[in-house]
C-alpha cells in the first residue's frame, strides 16, 4: 500500500471503495459486522466517512485479505490492539505479516470434532434427499 489517503474531512463510499480497491457493498456489510465503523450520514443519507474510518477499513482489509483472520477472529484483533496498526496500514508501513497462530483465530465449532457415524447418516440422508427429488411427481 503505497498510497497516501487524500487529505478531506469527508470521504463518501464510493471514494473509500475506489482507493481501498473494496466494494461498496462489501464496506456497507462491515459497518454490521464492526462496530468501529460508523461513518456520519448527510442530510441525502449518504455515508461520509472520516479519515479514521478509511485507515481501520485498510487495517481490516489487511487483516481479512492478506492475514486470512475470519470475520470474527479480526473482530477479536481489533477488540485487543484497536489504535496501533490502522496508523501503520495507512501510512504504508505494513509489510507482509506472519500467518495469524492459532491463538489469535476463533476456532470454528466443527474443526475438532467429527464423528464419522453421524457423517455417514447425514450423507446418507442427503443421498435419500437426492433421490426423492430426482424421482418425478
Amino acid at each position: 500500500m503505497d498510497f497516501q489517503i487524500p487529505d478531506k474531512l469527508y470521504y463518501k463510499i464510493g471514494e473509500v471503495a475506489k482507493f481501498t480497491g473494496i466494494k461498496t457493498h462489501v464496506l456497507r456489510y462491515w459497518e454490521t459486522e464492526f462496530s468501529a465503523i460508523r461513518p456520519n450520514k448527510s442530510r441525502s443519507n449518504q455515508r461520509l466517512y472520516r479519515k479514521q474510518d478509511v485507515e481501520l477499513i485498510l487495517h481490516l482489509k489487511d487483516l481479512l485479505y492478506n492475514q486470512g483472520f475470519t470475520i470474527a477472529g479480526a473482530r477479536k484483533k481489533l477488540r485487543e490492539k484497536p489504535a496501533k496498526a490502522p496508523a501503520k496500514v495507512a501510512a504504508g508501513v505494513a509489510a507482509k505479516s506472519p500467518a495469524p497462530n492459532a491463538a489469535d483465530q476463533l476456532a470454528l465449532p466443527l474443526a475438532a470434532s467429527y464423528d464419522p457415524k453421524i457423517l455417514k447418516e447425514l450423507r446418507q440422508d442427503i443421498l435419500r434427499l437426492k433421490k426423492s427429488l430426482e424421482t418425478k411427481p
